[in-house]
């Protein structure tokens, strides 16, 4: 009672009873703690990672190539992709001349308009198969292999360096003889076929090293018919060149020049077959202005035949294709004579 008392005259007076609550606290400071919701508040200042600092998107296609990287065998052709993708196209201060903007000197047309075609053709079924003789004509292969871009021979260099470190000189050695003998294989399995169109050989059909090849071919042979040469010489009596032709044939009703070739590596376009077109078309050349032939070509065709068997890949030239990479060999063709 003697307290509510006092309380009571303390309350009249204007601001005693906050004073007795405050003074205690005022005197005395107590510690105290604060809770916040910001995690900033309770934990070290956030690390910043470096990574985060470059530009992504600049380094972005080194970053895949890098990523994507498999360890299989190189080829010419994925060698360029690489350093493409890498460094982008060499020699960007100089580049250099194309071909398509130089114009041949002799203007040999492809087709030859002197030649005269008899009304009927011998109605023998037995292709055309002439030797090749040694002559100081040049062939064709050797043609290009000495006209070949100082680009194109710089990544074949390459690659061959490659091979031989993984494989020995000795080994790349075996390698590269072991491609020519199977190629000699599937064209010899390939003439049993269109000379007896019952059958390669069963030796042929099983043994190992072609039967991929064969497998390959088999939707390509379907639509050949008419075999009118294999494995057969050819020359250029004009310009003065020779070569051997693989096959001339009827490819889905047109007359071709048939070149075959096998490859480990998927081949779709015809631009991955590098200077596989002039060769047909040189080929074709020397045929329309060879007498020992009674046809004329207007076509071409190369087959890239997989050793695993996967379908080959057909590439149709026709005729406005071939007269472009006629007038591209004839270039080649006079670069060799002046080199010589």
């Amino acid at each position: 009672l003697v307290r509510m008392k006092f309380l009571q005259l303390l309350s009249r007076k204007a601001g005693k009873l906050e004073m007795l609550f405050q003074i205690p606290f005022c005197q005395k400071q107590f510690p105290y703690m604060c809770l916040a919701t910001s995690a900033c508040l309770c934990s070290k200042k956030k690390k910043i990672n470096s990574y985060e600092q470059v530009d992504q998107e600049k380094y972005k296609n080194l970053v895949y190539s890098v990523t994507s990287y498999k360890t299989s065998a190189q080829t010419p052709e994925t060698i360029f992709e690489e350093d493409n993708l890498l460094y982008g196209p060499p020699d960007k201060q100089r580049p250099p001349v194309k071909a398509e903007t130089k114009t041949p000197k002799n203007c040999v047309p492809l087709i030859n308009p002197n030649k005269r075609i008899p009304l009927l053709n011998s109605d023998s079924n037995l292709p055309v198969k002439i030797a090749l003789q040694k002559t100081k004509m040049p062939s064709v292969t050797r043609i290009l292999q000495q006209t070949i871009s100082p680009q194109q021979a710089f990544y074949l260099e390459r690659w061959k360096q490659k091979m031989i470190l993984e494989l020995g000189k000795d080994g790349f050695a075996e390698y590269t003889k072991n491609l020519f003998l199977q190629g000699e294989l599937f064209h010899a399995a390939l003439e049993s076929i269109f000379l007896s169109e019952e059958m390669a050989t069963k030796e042929q059909r099983e043994d190992v090293a072609i039967s991929g090849y064969l497998s390959s071919v088999q939707h390509v042979l379907k639509d050949i018919s008419e075999v009118k040469a294999l494995e057969s010489a050819v020359q250029h009596e004009t310009l003065q060149y020779l070569g051997l032709v693989d096959c001339v044939a009827k490819y889905r009703g047109q007359l071709c020049v048939i070149d075959w070739k096998t490859s480990e590596k998927p081949k779709p376009s015809l631009k991955n077959t590098f200077d596989n077109p002039l060769q047909v078309a040189a080929y074709i050349g020397a045929i329309n202005h060879d007498a020992n032939y009674d046809f004329q070509v207007s076509c071409g065709l190369i087959v890239v035949a997989y050793k695993n068997g996967s379908p080959a890949h057909p590439h149709f030239m026709d005729p406005d294709l071939c007269s472009q990479y006629w007038n591209k060999w004839l270039l080649r063709l006079e670069e060799y004579m002046d080199k010589n």
